[in-house]
């Protein structure tokens, strides 16, 4: 919701007056409800500002962050190289060291 959209504030309800009537309603009773609606929306009314404030902090941190990936990846021929051996390894562990000699 806007805040633009806001019929009342605090303060209207407040000074709010109605017309009483012989058949009205008690209007204490409808005073000390108003005052409830009345502390709900300073509740209301704080939450909303520090929610923006919030929001407004972390757009001025995002747009100062520089893009840059999180993670790097190494070059290709070091990746491949690092494959090789993991694969040297693996065949002499399962073929044994026969395997390995009869290769080099």
């Amino acid at each position: 919701m806007s805040m633009n959209q806001v019929h009342f504030t605090s303060k209207d309800i407040l000074d709010k007056d109605f017309k009483t009537a012989m058949r009205g309603y008690n209007q204490e009773e409808v005073d000390e409800f108003l005052d409830l609606i009345i502390q709900d929306y300073d509740v209301f009314k704080q939450e909303i500002d520090r929610l923006q404030q919030e929001n407004d902090q972390l757009r001025k941190v995002s747009s100062e962050k520089p893009k840059t990936r999180s993670v790097q990846t190494p070059p290709n021929h070091q990746v491949n190289y690092d494959v090789l051996k993991r694969l040297s390894n693996l065949e002499k562990a399962v073929f044994g060291k026969k395997f390995a000699d009869s290769e080099g």
